[in-house]
């Protein structure tokens, strides 16, 4: 382990101002600069396959030991520290039951097109638009790496991907799928239109099944919000299929729905 570890305890100590009032700053962001959360996303954020940079550690003492693997992992001008779980709680805000932080640099987001330009002749991408929600977010991350998606693409209105809930819902997805910088849902679809990307919009009013669909060429699944969906117009330009469901539903959470479009497209023979 690490000999370079700095033990705080005084909740007021200049050195562990990043992380003061976790909750209240979450709303206001950070500049650049993410706050991670439990020890699976402080793995993912050490881990040589994230796109992120660690700035600093701040572990409960009694989690030094079990957390060994990552302060090794960190880079050697990351800062560690270390403080009793009260002490923690009260840097904080709130009790801190997985007694694990994490201070990360965002990566720098590529623009859309030159993004797309570089991807293989089999690329699937997964695309959002308009969702706001920040456990949607995180689990569209989550099914983005777990079926092998090149990239998560989101337009303006959805929610910021490196807030705290949603790293951690994504179980630090987030830190390792490529995600362009976000533009309106209009551009984002021309863009793809131009790259040779077949848009495939997921909507519970297409008569084309999902089950129709095999694996194959350039793809973009677009998923809308739940509740207004995708625009009329846009799912106009692609290619617009459903999710055959039965007892009277029409829709699945958006995170789920992506999820089944998904494995049809990546894995389905």
């Amino acid at each position: 382990m690490r000999i370079d570890i700095i033990h705080v305890s005084d909740p007021e100590d200049p050195g562990v101002a990043a992380f003061r009032n976790v909750q209240e700053r979450d709303l206001t962001g950070r500049q650049g600069l993410f706050v991670a959360e439990g020890a699976v996303v402080l793995r993912q954020l050490a881990a040589p396959s994230s796109l992120c940079r660690m700035k600093a550690l701040l572990i409960a003492e009694h989690r030094l030991e079990s957390m060994a693997d990552v302060v090794a992992a960190a880079p050697e001008d990351a800062t560690i520290l270390a403080a009793p779980q009260e002490v923690l709680d009260r840097i904080a805000g709130f009790h801190l039951h997985r007694g694990l932080l994490g201070l990360g640099e965002k990566p720098q987001a590529p623009e859309l097109e030159t993004f797309l330009a570089g991807l293989g002749e089999e690329a699937v991408i997964l695309a959002a638009a308009g969702v706001g929600n920040h456990d949607n977010i995180g689990g569209l991350f989550r099914n983005a790496a777990a079926f092998g998606a090149a990239a998560v693409v989101l337009d303006d209105r959805c929610a910021d991907p490196f807030y705290r809930k949603a790293i951690r819902v994504s179980v630090g997805a987030v830190l390792r799928t490529p995600c362009p910088r976000p533009l309106p849902l209009g551009r984002t679809v021309e863009a793809l239109e131009q790259a040779g990307f077949e848009i495939v919009a997921l909507t519970p009013g297409a008569e084309e099944p999902l089950t129709a669909l095999r694996p194959g060429g350039r793809r973009a699944l677009l998923v809308g919000s739940e509740g207004p969906g995708l625009p009329a117009p846009v799912i106009a330009r692609c290619r617009p299929v459903a999710i055959p469901m039965s007892g009277g539903f029409d829709s699945l959470n958006v995170a789920t729905a992506a999820a089944i479009a998904l494995h049809q497209m990546t894995r389905a023979g």
